[in-house]
């Protein structure tokens, strides 16, 4: 293991310190007329952003079946064809969806459920195993997450899935994961300079867990890109953004992290990184567990985000005065 990698939790797998988040090119999908996609996609331009990212080191790659109805997953297979031994598949389940119309139709926490989306993300993703398994309802009930955990370690012993994890931002679901499921290695969790999340990156370094970030560049925020002026399209998820996106509302980026973005931009770009490469840094420097996934829908985004292991973690004076700065908001 070298500066550029991280150990995937307590599975032994090691990764490059950062993955490639694969939401964005699902493209366009909704939940009846909420969007829930990032807007159309070029598939070509997809396809060779991850394999810019694969010549680059990245050796993660995150999605999950819902994204783009499956879309992204396939993309994602097409993309890695013949690398497959030199990456690392992490997917998720437990929202069902209509390829043919591009709807997601609601959750689905049964164990036969688990079993039917593991052979469909299979052929999807063209693989007969994926890495790391995540369970995708976040909020679901620890007493029916626990009833998941006896068909998770079959599969385990089957070959389909390496390990398994949440995606969750609550500590007691991860605590619940971490503590019962002898083959759980990571928490996928939102994670970024603007929201920390202290409380789950602490269930994560007492378990020895992986810390996946999800959001680690606030959904673009943390580009550098948006003012206050920004409007968002109709078909991209922040531009009608559902509750549970803080980012953004009404189509424009929310002021409040505007401006937490303006106070810390100096310091997380002084040594000179970019905005998004300091952003980045920060989340190293957070934690030794952490693995944080941008998006992206370009080779320049990639590129960018890519870069930022070059610099590696944000040196301790500098994440201390981020965090000093924002404090006083």
């Amino acid at each position: 293991m070298n500066a550029n990698t991280r150990v995937l939790g307590r599975s032994g797998i090691e990764v490059s310190a950062l993955g490639l988040g694969c939401w964005a090119i699902g493209g366009v999908w909704h939940e009846g007329d909420q969007p829930l996609g990032w807007g159309q996609v070029d598939d070509d331009e997809s396809i060779r952003a991850v394999r810019r990212g694969l010549d680059l080191g990245v050796t993660l790659f995150d999605t999950a079946d819902v994204y783009g109805t499956g879309h992204s997953e396939r993309i994602l297979a097409r993309a890695l064809a013949g690398h497959r031994d030199e990456v690392v598949i992490a997917t998720k389940w437990g929202y069902t969806y209509d390829e043919a119309t591009r709807q997601a139709t609601g959750p689905d926490r049964s164990p036969e459920y688990l079993r039917r989306a593991v052979a469909a993300s299979l052929r999807r993703l063209d693989t007969d195993r994926i890495d790391l398994y995540q369970l995708h309802l976040g909020d679901l009930a620890i007493d029916q997450a626990a009833e998941l955990l006896g068909t998770l370690e079959e599969l385990v012993t089957e070959g389909r899935i390496r390990s398994y994890g949440w995606s969750t931002d609550l500590p007691d679901r991860a605590e619940a994961w971490a503590t019962a499921g002898t083959h759980c290695t990571a928490i996928q969790h939102s994670c970024s300079v603007l929201q920390d999340a202290p409380e789950v990156l602490a269930v994560c370094e007492r378990y020895d867990l992986a810390s996946v970030n999800r959001g680690p560049l606030a959904m673009g925020l943390l580009s550098g890109k948006f003012t206050e002026s920004s409007t968002l399209a109709a078909d991209d998820v922040r531009g009608i953004a559902p509750v549970w996106l803080d980012w953004f509302r009404d189509g424009r980026p929310a002021p409040e992290f505007l401006a937490r973005v303006a106070a810390v931009r100096e310091v997380l770009t002084a040594d000179g990184r970019t905005l998004a490469q300091g952003a980045l840094g920060w989340l190293w420097a957070r934690s030794g567990k952490t693995i944080p996934i941008p998006g992206f829908r370009t080779v320049a985004q990639v590129e960018e985000n890519v870069g930022a292991l070059a610099y590696g973690p944000l040196p301790v004076e500098q994440a201390a005065e981020v965090d000093r700065l924002l404090a006083k908001l």
